[in-house]
């Protein structure tokens, strides 16, 4: 007997709704407990990322069964464009990946083809091995798994924001997610995300991503900016971390209950380490 599971709305179809941008926290912890507190918060979706974070398979798995529960979007972050991590990840039941550094449209058809089972890409198959399938419990599942994936690529640096509109243009790609961080790196301005030619070129790249008919999100951790580039029309964003959260809220409470030190160098405000 086979396992008929009603399919939940996927995270594309809804950031082709028209209505209020969709808002988004990373879980960088690696911690499951951490994932299901952001993941019961009340938000649109949370990112579980294994880039910059400490997870492997299967904290990502525990994540995702943790996040599961909620009505909330489970997207991962994969460390790079790695087709064998790709297939790995969607086969754990991810229903929506995000690749970072992505800046030609090459690599953008690359990333749609490793989502994708043959002829239309690369994907291996191993459905009845996998939770993605609930191991050959989901009728149809090598048919149907494309239709219920969402893949979003990154653009985070100079030459990405220049290709754009190529990279969004790419059939197989969902979304585009923007970079403030990184860009700003590459256009010599690292840790300036801020600086008006950063943000101009965030914008600019809101407004090409667009123009393809592909909805477009951003990283922005400073809530004056988020709400700027929420008025400028992004479709999902992201506005904090379970770690910069815990980092700033104990800092917090240092600030309000530990007597400090006289004459402590630099500013070890929590403003002054409130941005990403």
């Amino acid at each position: 007997m086979s396992l008929r599971i009603a399919p939940a709305a996927s995270f594309r179809a809804e950031l082709n709704e028209d209505g209020a941008a969709k808002v988004g926290v990373w879980v960088c912890s690696g911690s499951p407990i951490a994932a299901e507190i952001c993941a019961g918060a009340g938000l649109d979706w949370v990112l579980i990322d294994t880039e910059h974070a400490p997870n492997g398979l299967e904290s990502v798995l525990a994540q995702l069964q943790a996040s599961a529960a909620y009505p909330v979007h489970s997207v991962v972050r994969l460390p790079g464009k790695d087709p064998v991590i790709m297939k790995q990840v969607l086969d754990l039941g991810a229903e929506s990946v995000l690749v970072p550094m992505v800046n030609t449209a090459a690599e953008a058809k690359a990333v749609a083809a490793s989502a994708a089972y043959p002829p239309d890409g690369i994907r291996g198959v191993g459905s009845a091995l996998a939770r993605a399938a609930r191991w050959n419990r989901i009728d149809n599942y090598l048919a149907e798994a494309r239709a219920g994936l969402t893949v979003l690529v990154q653009i985070e640096t100079a030459e990405g924001v220049a290709n754009a509109a190529e990279i969004a243009a790419v059939e197989g790609v969902d979304g585009v997610f923007i970079g403030p961080s990184d860009l700003a790196a590459s256009m010599g301005l690292l840790g300036h995300q801020e600086h008006p030619e950063v943000v101009a070129a965030v914008e600019r790249t809101i407004e090409l991503v667009h123009a393809e008919g592909k909805p477009v999100g951003v990283n922005a951790f400073n809530p004056a900016r988020a709400d700027n580039y929420i008025e400028a029309g992004v479709d999902f964003i992201l506005v904090g971390a379970d770690v910069a959260l815990l980092a700033r809220g104990t800092e917090a409470l240092a600030e309000r209950f530990v007597k400090q030190s006289a004459g402590s160098p630099g500013d070890t405000s929590v403003a002054a380490r409130a941005s990403y």
